[in-house]
């Protein structure tokens, strides 16, 4: 079998690899099922092409090949805690991750939809896939650029495990990667990616995982602080703030992802923006932008503009169902290992 190597070494064999996905829809996973995991759910509910079919929270998991009920998955999920309690689909478990991993060798893929807190979380899971012997495809909507490097030490472990996993598939780290990456062929030199979101969401509740991981970022706070807060501490801070969070010049991992696809070094890429928890409209419109100079000598400025309509929900997931497809092409071809969303082009999902 032809593999891609952990530093990312890539093996030209593909014949036509789209005929490869013959047989539909695709069997797929969600781990995690806070905002982030429910939100993918529901996005999944309409595809053709890929099924969602097991789920795992902290406390339980469930599985059906025919299909997992988003609305019942939801509701349940709202209820009573876990997944665990759906039935007759769920079993409650303490280790439900691994339990889940042991009945999913006929998974295809997973997006791993779980909170980085602690730092090393996403690299644990990962782990977990190599020791269990599962094969397949993993995506994640990772942000740290230290969590990304850890994933990077995993890169040989991964693809001597028959395991494709791609990283930074969300809107940033991913979509907005991928922007940039694509902007940037425009240049003989990359100057400065600079990347601005804007986030509203009606209620931190539903996002309770990505407000924590986005409170990490401001000054006097990292991941441990934010990890240990209490729900009534994060509400008294975002009292303070009017539940505004003004985030700049972040750990975030669009940084290694473009060094590491040649686009720049990591000290060119700039990532912040503003997090609004109380209203669904965004603050500011999210962009990247991406100065050069071309081949003339000219320097310009490529901008990407996001749809102030489109959700964080849409542009995270969205984008992290395209390259766990295209994962799935690039596994069923052979080629396992470490990849990034700035190395691979999304594949739509219908």
């Amino acid at each position: 079998m032809n593999r891609l190597t952990g530093e990312g070494k890539f093996v030209t064999n593909l014949v036509n690899p789209l005929q490869q996905v013959s047989q539909l829809p695709i069997p797929v996973g969600v781990l995690g099922f806070g905002g982030l995991g429910q939100a993918a759910a529901k996005v999944l509910a309409p595809k053709q092409q890929i099924q969602w079919v097991v789920a795992a929270d902290q406390k339980g998991f469930a599985v059906d090949p025919s299909g997992l009920d988003v609305q019942r998955a939801i509701a349940t999920y709202q209820t009573q805690g876990s997944l665990g309690y759906l039935e007759p689909e769920g079993t409650l478990s303490t280790q439900s991750i691994a339990d889940l991993i042991q009945q999913s060798q006929n998974v295809a893929g997973f997006f791993l939809a779980l909170p980085n807190l602690p730092n090393t979380f996403m690299a644990s899971v990962a782990q977990q896939f190599i020791e269990i012997g599962w094969q397949g495809v993993l995506i994640d909507a990772i942000k740290r650029t230290s969590a990304v490097e850890q994933l990077v030490d995993l890169g040989s472990q991964l693809a001597a495990a028959g395991i494709t996993y791609i990283t930074g598939c969300g809107a940033t780290p991913g979509l907005l990667t991928a922007a940039a990456a694509l902007a940037a062929q425009s240049y003989a030199e990359v100057h400065q990616v600079k990347i601005t979101f804007g986030v509203g969401i009606a209620n931190w509740d539903a996002y309770r995982a990505t407000i924590r991981e986005d409170i990490a970022h401001l000054p006097g706070y990292d991941v441990e602080t934010a990890r240990a807060m209490t729900d009534a501490e994060v509400e008294a801070l975002l009292d303070k703030t009017q539940g505004i969070l003004s985030l700049e010049d972040m750990e975030h991992a669009d940084d290694v992802i473009l060094e590491m696809a040649g686009i720049c070094g990591r000290d060119r890429v700039t990532v912040g923006g503003v997090v609004d928890t109380r209203h669904p409209q965004k603050p500011l419109s999210t962009n990247v932008q991406v100065t050069g100079r071309t081949f003339e000598g000219k320097i310009s400025t490529h901008t990407f503009t996001l749809g102030d309509e489109t959700s964080m929900a849409a542009n995270v997931c969205g984008p992290a169902f395209g390259y766990l497809k295209a994962g799935i092409l690039l596994h069923q071809q052979g080629l396992c290992g470490l990849l990034t969303s700035a190395q691979v082009m999304p594949q739509f999902v219908s």
